[in-house]
């Protein structure tokens, strides 16, 4: 349990936009279409996913959700909420504005330096005015 409590005062959250993508996760009242989203190792300097991956090692420090969209309203919120699904613990709720009508762009969850997120469940979702628009899911393994 002290290890999921450091998780909740330790963890970070790093959020970068840009470019473009395709598949429709429209968000019903909102003109803002998810195209598509993937969790990854990381986002590259171009705003894409770095290893699509929904499995994690031991030892892993950060951990990208990587989402694109299209006819974004100006000002459009988004919220990630990150969550330790293992012990059903809330790790982080963030909210981002989209910075352009089109592109592409990411939040990230990472421990400090010389730490390493637990092994097990985890969920991000993205919502738009409190509406569930994508869910995704991972899992860091343990060391045995």
């Amino acid at each position: 349990m002290a290890k999921i409590m450091n998780i909740l005062m330790l963890l970070l959250l790093v959020v970068s936009f840009s470019s473009c993508s395709n598949v429709d996760f429209s968000m019903p009242g909102s003109s803002i279409r998810i195209e598509d989203a993937k969790i990854a190792s990381d986002i590259d300097k171009n705003f894409m996913p770095v290893k699509v991956m929904d499995m994690f090692t031991y030892g892993t420090s950060k951990v990208s959700c990587w989402f694109s969209w299209k006819d974004s309203p100006k000002d459009v919120v988004i919220v990630a909420k990150w969550r330790y699904v293992t012990d059903d613990i809330p790790i982080r709720e963030y909210s981002f504005k989209i910075p352009r009508k089109d592109g592409t762009g990411g939040v990230s969850l990472a421990m400090p330096e010389g730490k390493a997120l637990p092994p097990g469940l985890y969920r991000v979702e993205l919502e738009i005015n409190k509406k569930l628009v994508k869910s995704l899911g991972f899992r860091v393994l343990d060391n045995k």
